[in-house]
């Protein structure tokens, strides 16, 4: 199913909606999420890549505790990160209902769960193997730091809250970089081939923390889901399948770390 960026011409006629009230708008929403992480994410490369020694000797850590020590005040802050996180999302759907539209015109909804639950279960299966081989590759090479995808204390509510923040990366990212960028660049009257470059390259420069391998496969994992939006026209399955690949990767560190020779550990 193609994307449909909806009406068009009607939406940029609008005093409301003109290119240019669009364009700061998106502009806006990506400098208060994915955006802002990119910038972040090149100062904390030019940090790293410019210390002694190589990448892979250096450490990223995703889900760290926040108050060592005091697993109340811990738990308190971590969910607090969590919710404010997914402010974002709230203000794209608002925005969205807004126009006139909201999620249901990105996927987002729940009229097809279990073509949403399918499609991403197949889409992590098929990405997951590759990009632990990708990852490792890179590091090998010394073109990724050490990714440590957490690093909380051993209490109960940890692998809850590692779920959680899977789920909050993949509605922020999918919600944010694929429906809602695609749509309003398409509304822009951008070319497919430069909203397909624009949203991968984001993907990958919000990685670059990572070193050049994060960016690298984020970005090629960037094309496959705008690809695959295009195709569909559901977010859904894409927020499905980044939930599996984020949870496969931060409960899978916390159970496999220091326990199997091939991963590797800070």
């Amino acid at each position: 199913m193609r994307v449909e960026a909806g009406p068009v011409a009607g939406f940029l006629q609008d005093e409301r909606f003109s290119r240019r009230i669009v364009r700061n708008e998106m502009l806006l929403v990506l400098a208060l999420s994915l955006g802002a992480s990119a910038v972040s994410s090149l100062i904390r490369f030019i940090g790293v890549a410019t210390r002694p020694g190589g990448l892979k000797d250096q450490a990223a850590t995703l889900n760290a505790s926040a108050a060592p020590g005091r697993p109340w005040l811990d738990l308190a802050w971590q969910l607090f990160g969590i919710s404010v996180a997914l402010v974002p999302v709230a203000l794209v759907a608002h925005l969205l209902l807004r126009e006139g539209a909201g999620l249901r015109a990105i996927g987002f909804d729940g009229r097809r769960p279990w073509f949403d639950l399918g499609r991403g279960t197949l889409i992590a299966a098929g990405i997951g193997s590759t990009g632990i081989a990708f990852y490792l590759a890179a590091r090998e090479l010394g073109f990724n730091l050490t990714v440590v995808p957490e690093a909380l204390p051993s209490v109960w509510w940890k692998f809850p809250v590692l779920i959680l923040s899977a789920m909050q990366n993949s509605v922020l990212e999918e919600v944010i970089v694929v429906g809602y960028l695609v749509r309003r660049l398409d509304q822009l009257g951008w070319s497919p081939m430069a909203v397909l470059m624009t949203s991968s390259v984001l993907r990958g420069s919000y990685h670059l923390y990572q070193g050049i391998g994060g960016f690298i496969g984020n970005m090629v994992m960037g094309v496959v889901f705008v690809l695959l939006y295009r195709r569909w026209g559901r977010v859904g399955p894409l927020v499905v399948a980044h939930t599996l690949l984020d949870i496969g990767a931060f409960v899978g560190y916390a159970l496999l770390a220091g326990k199997v020779g091939w991963l590797p550990t800070a």
